[in-house]
């Protein structure tokens, strides 16, 4: 039976958390429809964080899949990647995918605090101080940990982080370091990742994915998602 197609919710206007996840569909050649993209689609994603789609979802991305609801971004990938061939075939595998996709999210997440550091729910401009000292954190101690992370474990394991083939973690790695590359340009520019670089040139060069990041289907980044380019947050 062929693949439903599957609905995908999130914020039009931004890569953000979404973007990981349209990635996996992407490279997958699966069928999709971007709901937040579409006429009406702000109510549809607003009605569905009331409850419509499933009680326990809390924020986007959300994705549907016939009578399936999931969220939560790296539970997403995972089921994306377990059913696209775009994990590893064994349990071991699948878990420490997992592990490394969940690890992945850590760091998204602190780089979305360096520029909100006090809330969400403020603007930046209203707590730039607070996030000066949060990305000077960010910069020295906290991405030199996670990409030394993903360095080693890319040392350890091969070409690919997970498995001995492209899966959803290394999809997700592209995205940070494009992600890192547009918000903290000259504090990656310092980092030794060699081997995280020519993983992000392997997964650039897939033929679906290149074709989904030369199309008008990928959103540049911007200042309303979660990688923002702050000059005074990353100085020379």
């Amino acid at each position: 039976m062929p693949s439903p197609t599957y609905e995908l919710y999130y914020w039009p206007g931004i890569q953000g958390r979404g973007e990981f996840v349209r990635l996996v569909l992407e490279d997958a050649g699966a069928d999709y429809v971007d709901i937040g993209r579409q006429p009406g689609g702000d109510k549809r994603i607003m009605a569905a964080l009331k409850g419509e789609l499933a009680p326990f979802v809390f924020a986007p991305p959300f994705l549907r899949c016939g009578d399936l609801i999931l969220a939560q971004t790296a539970n997403i990938t995972r089921f994306l990647g377990e059913r696209h061939d775009l994990a590893p075939a064994d349990e071991a595998g699948r878990l420490a995918a997992a592990t490394i996709a969940l690890t992945i999210a850590d760091l998204v997440d602190e780089v979305h605090d360096t520029h909100h550091p006090i809330s969400v729910a403020d603007v930046y401009e209203h707590q730039r101080d607070a996030a000066a000292q949060r990305s000077r954190t960010f910069r020295d101690k906290r991405l030199p940990r996670f990409l030394g992370y993903l360095e080693r474990t890319l040392a350890a394991n091969g070409d690919w982080l997970a498995g001995t083939a492209a899966s959803y973690v290394d999809l997700a790695a592209f995205q940070i370091v494009e992600g890192l590359r547009y918000a903290f340009r000259h504090a990656f520019a310092k980092q030794q990742c060699p081997k995280l670089v020519a993983l992000r040139d392997r997964v650039a060069a897939r033929p679906r994915l290149a074709a989904y990041l030369a199309s008008d289907r990928r959103l540049p980044f911007n200042e309303h998602g979660i990688f923002r380019r702050y000059p005074e947050l990353d100085p020379e």
